[in-house]
């Protein structure tokens, strides 16, 4: 029964934690920020995930660029793809979801927010744009926010292929 409330995570130093937050800060900041300029929604719930990923676990093959990208690409692109066809009902939303899951995982861009995608394209019923903006641009900026970010701060990023 210990090993439910283990904490498996190591302690960090509180550098890394501070950078954490605040890289996070800063991305979620940027995005916001250039969705307020554009009058154009960039920002999802999901990406706020994404930021936990991308700064508090950069060397995290999940936190990966082809993986945040590609993930948050795939996912709604599915969600779209059947909500198209399929009817609003529970049953397709879960299908959505392991579908996304499962071609993530199959095509190596895992990316556990992502996996919230094709809730939203079910919530929302956007339209086929949802994928380019705020999914694509949005998800391109957090990548691009956490590539900066991490070289000022002298962290590698993104990790280098094994």
């Amino acid at each position: 029964m210990r090993h439910f409330i283990t904490r498996h995570q190591p302690a960090q130093p509180w550098r890394v934690t501070l950078l954490a937050g605040l890289g996070g800060l800063l991305a979620i900041g940027c995005v916001a920020a250039l969705s307020s300029y554009m009058h154009a929604p960039l920002l999802i719930a999901p990406f706020g995930a994404s930021c936990v990923l991308l700064f508090a676990a950069p060397n995290s093959p999940l936190s990966q660029p082809a993986h945040v990208v590609g993930g948050h690409v795939l996912a709604t692109a599915v969600g779209l793809l059947l909500h198209a066809f399929l009817p609003n009902e529970w049953w397709a939303v879960a299908l959505a979801v392991g579908l996304s899951i499962a071609l993530m995982n199959a095509l190596r861009v895992t990316h556990p927010p992502a996996g919230a995608d094709p809730l939203l394209v079910f919530a929302l019923s956007p339209g086929l744009d949802f994928l380019l903006v705020p999914v694509l641009a949005g998800a391109s900026m957090l990548v691009t926010v956490a590539v900066l970010f991490h070289r000022a701060s002298g962290i590698t990023y993104p990790a280098k292929p094994v």
